[in-house]
């Protein structure tokens, strides 16, 4: 049998059966798409983390209360507990050290916000006026924060753009009087719109003095100190600065943790990572599952076509030729599912982003790959022994059983 015969038979072979045919494409596109669709869910995932923390810049150190031992980032360094607070005359302190350019101490709370009878809970966040340069955020209207001492508690605040639009929708906000909590304080700037960074929506937060935050919680601990150093070379070395300068404030203990934003991605990279290649691996199982069927489909059709591989054999066709026929049907019926996968997995994809449009969920090229490869390989692995039996079979007999 000439390629051309083989492809030929092969392909009358699949459909002449398709029922079975289309059941065994589906299920390997299933196994195909599944890959596609969990490794666009993870990747998106990983690439959604690493861009929120590079938005933060380059040149970013926090300071995080409570000592992380590892020297690393786990889930733990952002809810550890901490022996000693940190405080804004350690934030006042930092800013004396050469390599540091900005400092914005952060104490954060949950309070209610009201306007004209308008009432709404919002995240409240105490900072300074450097957070608007180190975040890179925009003012829209007014001003932000002044240029103050960490310790003063002034009664002023800049709201985000969905508060603005809540509590006065057209009227100007910048000078009115607002109720936080227990205190009236006056909106002196709009925030421009941000969205969401970082698990908040920048857009619903209320930015206060430090000072006024730590009334408000009836707190002196601040949640995280925010570090701009002096540029990208001086990353390292500004860490070290800070880590002695924080030691000898507290007698030598090493009771907190500095992180890099190198850190925090390198961390979560491979964690999603992991969890990429995790949910890649469980999908991948569904592939060998539909291997074994196009297995018990493929021997299940050398038994109703004995007699056609019996006269196959009675004209000169050899155990080869049996063999390899056998084995392009498997190849056709596991590309036809791939191709299939491929596209249904696109799809999915595309589904996961039309509902989540932050998250960049494009599967990565290896996945396609990988899935579209072992689609092929576990088709013709679990092809051989079918197209073993029915090389292997008698044409006398397979004629007498015709």
């Amino acid at each position: 049998m000439s390629p051309a015969d083989t492809l030929r038979f092969a392909t009358r072979a699949a459909l002449g059966y398709p029922l079975r045919t289309a059941l065994m494409v589906l299920a390997m596109s299933i196994g195909v798409a599944a890959v596609v669709m969990l490794t666009a869910l993870g990747d998106g995932a990983r690439r959604y983390v690493v861009e929120e923390f590079s938005a933060l810049g380059a040149n970013l150190l926090i300071v995080l209360p409570g000592r992380n031992e590892t020297g690393g980032v786990n889930p733990g360094s952002f809810v550890s507990s901490t022996p000693r607070d940190l405080t804004t005359s350690d934030a006042a302190a930092l800013l004396r050290l050469a390599l540091v350019q900005r400092v914005a101490p952060l104490a954060v709370g949950n309070s209610e916000i009201s306007f004209g009878g308008r009432l709404r809970e919002v995240m409240v966040v105490g900072t300074s006026a450097d957070y608007v340069d180190i975040r890179g955020f925009g003012v829209a209207s007014g001003q932000f924060l002044p240029p103050e001492d960490f310790g003063r508690a002034s009664a002023v605040a800049v709201i985000g753009e969905t508060i603005r639009a809540e509590l006065f929708g057209n009227q100007n906000a910048i000078g009115r009087m607002i109720r936080l909590g227990d205190r009236r304080l006056r909106v002196i700037g709009v925030m421009s719109p941000a969205g969401r960074g970082l698990g908040m929506n920048s857009d619903e937060l209320v930015l206060v003095p430090v000072a006024t935050a730590q009334a408000m919680f009836n707190t002196n601990s601040l949640f995280r100190i925010m570090i701009e150093t002096r540029g990208r070379d001086a990353l390292v070395p500004a860490q070290a600065q800070v880590e002695a300068l924080l030691r000898a404030r507290r007698d030598g203990e090493l009771d907190f943790t500095v992180i890099t934003q190198d850190a925090v991605l390198g961390t979560f990279d491979r964690i999603l990572s992991a969890l990429t290649l995790g949910v890649a691996g469980i999908a991948a199982i569904s592939l060998a599952v539909a291997g074994i069927l196009v297995m018990n489909v493929m021997l299940v059709a050398v038994t109703q076509r004995t007699g056609e591989i019996g006269l196959l054999k009675a004209l000169g066709a050899s155990a080869r030729a049996i063999r390899l026929a056998f084995l392009t049907e498997a190849a056709l019926l596991s590309l036809a599912g791939a191709l299939s996968g491929f596209v249904l997995g696109h799809a999915g994809a595309w589904v996961i982003r039309l509902v989540f449009p932050a998250l960049p969920a494009w599967p990565p090229s290896w996945a396609v790959i990988a899935a579209v490869g072992t689609a092929l390989v576990t088709g013709l692995l679990f092809g051989v022994m079918p197209a073993r039996r029915a090389a292997n079979l008698d044409p006398v007999q397979a004629l007498m059983k015709r």
